[in-house]
């Protein structure tokens, strides 16, 4: 009846002091909130759930609609949540430690139809909401949701086909959203955004978005992954559409199209699908990111970190790709729309006709990008790469949000809702 006063809580909160932030009220068991099991068709609404801790990585997640994690297979059909609260407030002295909370809202190896609206997810150590294992076939909407302090406000692996995130907010996290392939999801990769059935045509569409702030190195982690200062990053990822958001206060790069070069070893069932064997280095998976649509962005106040390519808008692919990751109509409110590569929206560089060849490799912003992440060692003097550092770990209090309006609307008679 009452999202801020429907708690299910992880830690040892009361009703008065639910959500408790102290180490000596926290159960530290690796545990999950609620989690929907291979069963289609179920809706959660109108509750808060928090500190439901992780044991170096596992578990974890407040809210999870689990189609088969780890079995490469898609499990879940329908599912929908909406009014929903998901956050912890245990902060430890360690930052990075392996037991925060992992995951917001989360789903898995679902093919939907699903929804996730009106939701507010905070101080997650990966992602605040989190759509993947569903290549092509994910068919959900995020909309009017709201992801902070995290480190990544969406993350979305190995997903694609009809998704789409709008008209929410997306801010004071390390990064906004990240759509991405890799080779260490349980199905397989890569990251496509096509219509099922389509050639080329994008079905996965991030839109009519607020993404600001996604500066803080103090959020949550896992590590230094995240590009720190970076609204919205296709990492790998191919046909994807992002339009028409507003994006402002980035201080790295405003949205930013990278291949990705995954290193890791993959589990049974991944053997690089989408990528290429052993590029750029023996054992590597090389995810090319092509194909992706970047118009009717407004910018405001994007790459103040000052470091080469910093700017509004970048591409970096390790050679020019065909189709391009294309880049028109986009502006900036203050002046010039500044990008790397410089001219992005020419005909000759990233703009339109976007059937062409893109513009390849930038050596800059790949340092940059090396740099920001700490993938491998910075190439750079700390001069010419200055980014913020984590030095401990910022939790949100839990707040008091909109509950939904009429929550006896289509619920059974019962003692609540005569």
């Amino acid at each position: 009846m009452d999202r801020n006063r429907v708690i299910i809580d992880g830690s040892n909160g009361t009703a008065g002091q639910p959500c408790p932030s102290a180490a000596a009220q926290q159960d530290f068991t690796p545990r999950d909130g609620i989690v929907v099991a291979k069963t289609s068709g179920v809706t959660i609404q109108n509750l808060t759930v928090c500190d439901y801790l992780a044991g170096d990585g596992d578990h974890g997640n407040e809210i999870w609609w689990n189609g088969g994690d780890g079995t490469g297979s898609v499990g879940l059909g329908a599912y929908s949540g909406s009014y929903l609260t998901a956050t912890s407030e245990w902060a430890p002295a360690k930052v990075n430690s392996g037991q925060l909370a992992q995951y917001g809202i989360f789903v898995s190896n679902a093919s939907g139809p699903g929804q996730i609206t009106y939701s507010y997810a905070s101080n997650m150590a990966d992602a605040a909401y989190y759509v993947g294992a569903c290549r092509r076939i994910c068919n959900m909407t995020l909309a009017n949701d709201t992801g902070v302090n995290s480190d990544l406000g969406y993350s979305g692996t190995n997903s694609g086909g009809q998704l789409v995130i709008k008209n929410s907010v997306f801010k004071n996290n390390r990064a906004g959203i990240a759509p991405n392939s890799e080779n260490n999801d349980d199905a397989p990769p890569p990251q496509d955004g096509r219509c099922p059935g389509t050639a080329a045509k994008s079905c996965t569409i991030i839109e009519g978005n607020t993404i600001q702030d996604n500066n803080n190195a103090n959020a949550p982690g896992n590590g230094a992954i995240a590009p720190v200062g970076t609204g919205i990053q296709i990492v790998g990822g191919e046909y994807d559409t992002v339009a028409h958001n507003l994006v402002y206060n980035q201080g790295a790069w405003g949205i930013l199209i990278s291949d990705n070069a995954d290193p890791e070893t993959p589990p049974p069932g991944t053997h690089c699908q989408g990528g290429i064997k052993d590029r750029p280095l023996p054992k590597y998976c090389l995810f090319q990111a092509r194909g992706n649509l970047v118009y009717g962005n407004v910018f405001l106040h994007d790459g103040f970190f000052g470091n080469a390519s910093n700017s509004d808008l970048a591409t970096e692919t390790l050679a020019s790709y065909t189709p391009r990751n294309c880049f028109y109509g986009n502006i900036d409110l203050h002046g010039p729309l500044t990008s790397a590569p410089a001219d992005i929206q020419s005909a000759s560089v990233d703009g339109q006709p976007c059937s062409g060849p893109g513009s390849g490799n930038d050596p800059a912003l790949t340092n940059q990008l090396i740099c920001v992440t700490g993938f491998v060692h910075c190439p750079l003097p700390s001069s010419q790469a200055a980014y913020p550092k984590q030095t401990s770990t910022m939790m949100l209090a839990l707040p008091q949000l909109t509950s939904m309006p009429k929550p006896c609307t289509d619920v059974p008679r019962n003692a609540f809702c005569p």
